[in-house]
């Protein structure tokens, strides 16, 4: 294969697929599934081919093939890679947060830890964060909403959860050449794993996060934003009803330091009216990992 075909590094992969580097590597040297291309420095480069190779790979994967089937399958021919899309909707993403749900509405920490793993070692974390532990975080806290689960099943999923992101948070290294960041619940509002999933995604960029949670009066917020010299506010709102005191905050901060780039996310942003969605704009970060980097990349051009 001509070296010139050869474009993408190991990290591009990774985002491309969702795969861990190190889950990548050990495929390599089990299964000898591709040979990347190294460059001068003795970087892998992969081509076109091997990222079809790849993704026809985890593909089988996600549908509950072992890697060792799945490279058997491959290795037996009759295989289009031309014609493989990307993993079908039920995957095994899904089949990791219906059973990290089920884990930990029957309390068992083991299983979860198990199960969390277990995807880490296969996907990046971004990937496990957005769409294992994110969408098994909102349907716990909608059932216990409804009253189909009781506060100590809630509490203690989120409990779990919280520590499992918290470490991860807390191994990752700062850049310190980006802006400072505050993280801070909105008025009222006591559900903070979004905002903890959000300024997990926010340190895996290197920023270096000030997470204040719950219960921060907007004068102590004026107070750390002030001392700190941070450049980025960010506010969560879950609730409908903490979503006019959550407003208000943003409009006291932006009267207050002109110059800081306040984001706005949480389910509470659904129910924003029509003249809200038009006021505010510039502040809703936006549901999704794209959505989120098309935010700070625009502000951080202007910072």
């Amino acid at each position: 294969m001509a070296n010139d075909k050869a474009k993408y590094n190991i990290k591009a992969i990774s985002n491309i697929l969702g795969i861990q580097p190190g889950t990548l590597r050990a495929w390599e040297r089990r299964y000898n599934i591709v040979e990347p291309i190294r460059n001068d420095s003795g970087h892998r480069l992969y081509s076109d081919e091997h990222v079809a190779i790849l993704r026809w790979l985890l593909d089988k994967v996600n549908k509950g093939f072992t890697i060792g089937q799945a490279v058997g399958l491959l290795e037996k021919g009759s295989v289009n890679l031309e014609t493989q899309n990307e993993p079908q909707h039920t995957n095994r993403l899904e089949t990791f947060a219906r059973e990290l749900k089920e884990s930990l509405l029957s309390f068992q920490e083991l299983r979860a830890n198990h199960i969390l793993d277990e995807a880490f070692s296969l996907f990046s974390v971004e990937k496990v964060v957005l769409e294992i532990i994110s969408p098994v975080l909102i349907e716990i806290g909608e059932a216990w909403e409804n009253n189909k689960i009781t506060v100590a099943h809630e509490h203690y999923s989120s409990q779990y959860l919280r520590t499992r992101i918290g470490s991860i948070f807390n191994n990752l290294q700062i850049d310190p050449l980006l802006p400072k960041v505050v993280a801070v619940c909105g008025p009222s509002e006591r559900h903070e794993l979004g905002l903890l999933i959000f300024t997990l995604y926010l340190r895996r960029k290197g920023f270096e996060v000030i997470y204040l949670g719950t219960g921060v009066p907007t004068k102590d917020l004026k107070l750390v934003v002030g001392e700190t010299s941070a450049k980025y506010l960010f506010l969560s709102c879950s609730i409908s009803t903490n979503l006019k005191e959550t407003l208000t905050v943003i409009d006291e901060m932006s009267e207050f330091m002109p110059g800081l780039h306040i984001g706005l996310g949480g389910n509470g942003v659904y129910h924003l009216s029509k003249r809200q969605n038009e006021e505010y704009k510039q502040f809703l970060l936006g549901n999704s990992k794209d959505e989120w980097d098309e935010w700070l990349k625009v502000r951080l051009f202007k910072s």
